[in-house]
């Protein structure tokens, strides 16, 4: 989820802003709910992880979320950190070096796919080295004025295709995006 002026989080690294936008819509909720019954692993940076790992497996997760809460809590996760010694949350599994290796050997082995949540130090990363296959964004009608993007970093222009698009009730724009082979 971005914001309409390009942000992942606010600049003081909240995405609280992103979740009041799920409330208003019941089409949107449904459709969020939907994309959380999907297979595959959970990939993270420390920054969002530790945000995810506060949230997810509270009773207000539970509460205002069961579904998506209950999916976040028990699929597989990796956290990509030099500076971690342990993670706490259920199924995580820690990778401290060699972030791009480790995603290459994952997209080699047979099983289900990957989706990164949030983590815009590792998307800048992996898409430069041409590990993401697919983008899938909600732009949420609200300018923060300042925060991240999920695209710092990225020194190569990579040009995007355009596969899908979803307007909601709410404003929020569902946009999904492959790198463009030319």
């Amino acid at each position: 989820m971005v914001s309409l002026d390009g942000y992942f989080v606010d600049e003081n690294g909240s995405m609280d802003w992103a979740r009041d936008a799920r409330d208003n819509d019941p089409e949107y909720r449904e459709f969020v709910e939907n994309n959380a019954r999907g297979g595959g692993e959970l990939l993270f940076g420390r920054k969002t992880y530790e945000m995810m790992a506060s949230f997810w497996p509270s009773p207000a997760a539970k509460q205002s979320l069961p579904v998506v809460a209950e999916r976040m809590n028990s699929c597989p996760k990796v956290v990509f950190s030099a500076s971690m010694d342990k993670v706490m949350w259920q199924n995580t599994k820690l990778v401290k070096n060699n972030m791009v290796d480790e995603v290459q050997k994952m997209k080699d082995s047979s099983g289900v796919g990957m989706a990164i949540m949030g983590s815009g130090e590792i998307i800048s990363q992996l898409a430069q080295e041409g590990l993401i296959d697919e983008y899938q964004i909600v732009v949420i009608p609200i300018l923060l004025g300042s925060g991240r993007t999920i695209f710092a970093g990225v020194k190569d222009k990579l040009k995007l295709k355009l596969t899908k698009s979803r307007a909601f009730k709410n404003g929020n724009v569902f946009l999904r995006y492959e790198p463009a082979r030319d």
